[in-house]
C-alpha cells in the first residue's frame, strides 16, 4: 500500500513539475514549486517510514520549513520586486 502511495506521490510531483515549466503566469509557477516541495515532503516521510528510519521526518520537517520560508521569499520578490521593501511603508500616504 505505501508502495502505491508513493508512485501516486510521484505521478503527482511530474505533474507539478509540468506545471511549473508550462504555467501560464508566475504565480502559478510559484505555486506548482511550493507542491512539489510539499510532495517531496511526503514522499522523504513515506521512504523513512518503509526503510524503518524515523529519522527521516526530522529532515522532512527541516525540508517543509525551508520550503515555507523559501516559498514567502519569492512571493515577495516578485510582488516589490525587492526582499528588503517594506510593504506598510509604500502603501502610506506622505502628508506634508
Amino acid at each position: 500500500m505505501f508502495i502505491a502511495a508513493m508512485i501516486g506521490i510521484l505521478v503527482t510531483m511530474a505533474l507539478a513539475l509540468c506545471r511549473a515549466l508550462l504555467g501560464p503566469t508566475v504565480y502559478d509557477r510559484i505555486l506548482s514549486v511550493n507542491m512539489f516541495g510539499t510532495k517531496t515532503v511526503l514522499f522523504i516521510a513515506v521512504l523513512g517510514f518503509l526503510t524503518g528510519r524515523p529519522d527521516f521526518l526530522d529532515l522532512a520537517l527541516i525540508y517543509v520549513l525551508i520550503n515555507f520560508i523559501g516559498t514567502l521569499a519569492i512571493l515577495k520578490f516578485v510582488t516589490y520586486n525587492d526582499l528588503g521593501a517594506d510593504p506598510e511603508k509604500e502603501n502610506r500616504t506622505q502628508t506634508p
